[in-house]
């Protein structure tokens, strides 16, 4: 149950994030459900995000450690844009990011909503 409530709240934050980046559309897929495709468009690309996250980005984090010393921790925000490129690279999930620039804005508000988010909603 609790992989749902994180693809719901990466959901949401994906989708604040498209309304205040430019370069970040989501829900240009078609699954045959008509109205319903731009939200489980959404809703996948919240449960692939998380998967993403929970696999991917701790290789990354621990191989790139040296640089993130030195950046003082500013390279998780590139980690967290390189993470949201690699999600918009899955060609069916109908989300797209448009350049590094968006990728690391959105990967910022993404991060706040999605904190702020489970700090209200209860696991």
């Amino acid at each position: 149950m609790r992989i749902i409530w994180r693809a719901l709240i990466n959901a949401v934050a994906i989708a604040v994030a498209a309304y205040f980046v430019p370069g970040i559309t989501w829900g240009n897929a078609s699954y045959g459900f008509g109205d319903a495709d731009k939200y489980l468009s959404l809703l996948l690309t919240g449960l692939v995000l998380g998967v993403v996250n929970a696999f991917i980005r701790p290789i990354i984090e621990l191989i790139s450690m040296p640089i993130t010393c030195l950046t003082l921790g500013l390279f998780h925000f590139v980690i967290g844009a390189l993470m949201l490129l690699l999600v918009s690279a899955i060609p069916g999930l109908g989300f797209q990011v448009n350049g590094i620039i968006a990728a690391f804005l959105g990967a910022i508000i993404i991060a706040i909503v999605g904190l702020v988010l489970s700090w209200i909603l209860p696991d």
